[in-house]
């Protein structure tokens, strides 16, 4: 069975913890569970989760306070993009601001209906999973755009120095023993420089050429990609209607 997503779900309300639970693990997503911020904080750390859902109203620290910390503290800074949708018993519009202003995805009001919290959960992941696809093209691009600056470089300074020997050779007196042997000398050393700079290019695209066959795995095709996003885009607008 291939899950769908990690979801790292916060509340101290034990039924809601077990109903999520129950719910998503039969979607196939991996469910995670924590009853305070303190032990959420511990769990994202733990689980690097695809997506948290968060109660607000928490002991030991609130759901802005997680949300603070995630976002702000540099020792989760590994962790701030981690998408987020916030719950409450409380309707207040503020609230809703708030958590908006400090990076969450959504912010819903309990009681909550199930299929909409799952459309919205789905939505969540496939949008991160959509910006992850879109970072690695990007990153393989850099990586193939390195590759070219590097195989440009070594065409060049091969191209010189063999230019230069070429019109040596022409103007050479080959009856010149001296002239000849420095010519012979020269050559020698102009080859072995070349040589060298062609075994570092050729490390250089080695290293290179690994980097990109991993970014490759696991990356969607463009057309794969461009289906996704406007799959995407079309949820979006029925959310918005």
């Amino acid at each position: 069975m291939k899950l769908t997503g990690k979801i790292l779900i916060v509340d101290d309300d034990k039924v809601t913890l077990d109903f999520f639970d129950i719910m998503l693990t039969k979607l196939d997503y991996e469910v995670i569970k924590a009853k305070d911020g303190i032990e959420a904080l511990e769990k994202v750390k733990i689980h690097n989760p695809d997506l948290m859902l968060l109660d607000n109203l928490l002991p030991k620290m609130t759901g802005f306070e997680v949300t603070q910390i995630i976002k702000k503290d540099k020792s989760f800074s590994d962790f701030k993009d981690l998408p987020i949708i916030m719950f409450s018993a409380l309707d207040d519009p503020e609230d809703k601001v708030l958590g908006l202003e400090m990076g969450i995805e959504d912010y819903i009001t309990k009681p909550f209906n199930f299929s909409e919290v799952l459309a919205r959960i789905r939505n969540v992941i496939r949008h991160k999973e959509l910006v992850k696809q879109l970072l690695k093209r990007e990153r393989r691009l850099a990586v193939l755009e390195s590759l070219n600056t590097n195989l440009i470089a070594f065409t060049r300074h091969i191209k010189e120095p063999l230019a230069a020997l070429n019109d040596e050779a022409s103007k050479l007196d080959i009856n010149n023993k001296e002239d000849l042997s420095a010519f012979v000398l020269k050559f020698k050393d102009d080859y072995n420089s070349m040589m060298a700079m062609q075994d570092g290019i050729e490390e250089q695209i080695r290293d290179i050429e690994n980097k990109k066959n991993k970014l490759k795995e696991d990356e969607l095709s463009l057309e794969e990609l461009e289906k996704k996003i406007s799959k995407y885009l079309k949820n979006i607008s029925k959310d918005e209607r």
